[in-house]
């Protein structure tokens, strides 16, 4: 499932940088994630940067964007045709 950015968000931009997919973005009173871009960093990482680095805990998983691991792959493949996979694939 992709993640969110729940309202305890208290917009320090810790989590922007850290996304492989450039999911993030700035929003009006929160940061928020492009649940088309997010992979979960399946792919890049063996867990989500977004939540490793958030100070107050606000990424979390969406409960209205469940995928499988394999949704999630055939995710990163198409964001990144050709690039092999780094971490998270297994």
């Amino acid at each position: 499932m992709a993640f969110m950015i729940t309202e305890e968000c208290i917009m320090c931009g810790a989590c922007e940088p850290e996304c492989p997919n450039e999911a993030i973005s700035e929003g009006e009173d929160r940061y928020v994630i492009d649940p088309d871009r997010c992979t979960e960093c399946v792919g890049f990482y063996d867990e989500q940067q977004c939540a490793s680095v958030c100070p107050v805990e606000a990424a979390v998983p969406d409960p209205n964007r469940r995928e499988t691991k394999e949704e999630l792959k055939a995710k990163y493949q198409r964001l990144h045709p050709g690039r092999e996979p780094t971490g998270g694939w297994d």
